[in-house]
């Protein structure tokens, strides 16, 4: 069945739990707004569905084979999220600042392009194609798991963002919007951690 409610809830108990996009979709709406933040967004709804589609197509196995390959992977990934915690970390302007000391939102291709180096997609993607298959072709699969990961994740994804915009109404002095990002700068730092286990 294409709708399998039970891979639905599994996906969105993976994607919902704190890892780099929620928080970094988080921060990037504190910080930048929703709207502005749209792009980011997006790029993180089809690169999930990207990557996730593509193991059925044995991406994942060839992956976990090649022990080389994963590990460069890995300290991809883990390299671009301390970057990001450190400018999260520096960030000492107020949230929607017209000018910011870190730049701007993630860009729709750059968090498109994150989803192959992020670790916790990997993760739910390899667990989703393995325990929730239907049997089907390997195309149809992928769409099936595209387009589970893609839907779910807009939702999660519309949530977080929305919570960060949200947030900026606590966060108007200098004192708690340092105290926040450094939070998020930490929070973000630990989920590199991940990469290695």
């Amino acid at each position: 069945m294409f709708f399998d409610p039970l891979l639905y809830t599994f996906v969105f108990l993976g994607l919902f739990s704190p890892g780099p996009n929620v928080i970094m979709l988080t921060a990037s709406g504190a910080r930048f707004g929703f709207v502005r933040s749209l792009p980011h967004l997006f790029g993180v709804v089809l690169g999930v569905g990207i990557t996730a589609g593509i193991t059925a197509f044995g991406v994942g196995a060839l992956i976990l084979a090649n022990p080389g390959l994963a590990m460069v992977l890995r300290v991809l990934a883990a390299a671009w999220i301390v970057y990001m915690a450190w400018n999260y970390f520096k960030a000492t302007r107020g949230p929607r600042a017209e000018v910011d000391d870190a730049g701007q939102p993630m860009r729709f291709w750059q968090a498109v392009l994150f989803q192959w180096i992020n670790p916790k997609v990997w993760a739910i993607a390899f667990a989703a194609s393995a325990g929730y298959g239907a049997g089907w072709p390997a195309l149809w699969e992928g769409a099936r798991l595209g387009v589970a990961f893609s839907g779910v994740n807009l939702g999660v994804c519309l949530f977080w963002t929305s919570a960060g915009a949200l947030l900026t109404t606590l966060l108007t002095s200098p004192l708690r919007w340092k105290i926040f990002m450094r939070i998020m700068a930490a929070l973000l730092a630990l989920s590199a951690l991940m990469v290695f286990r």
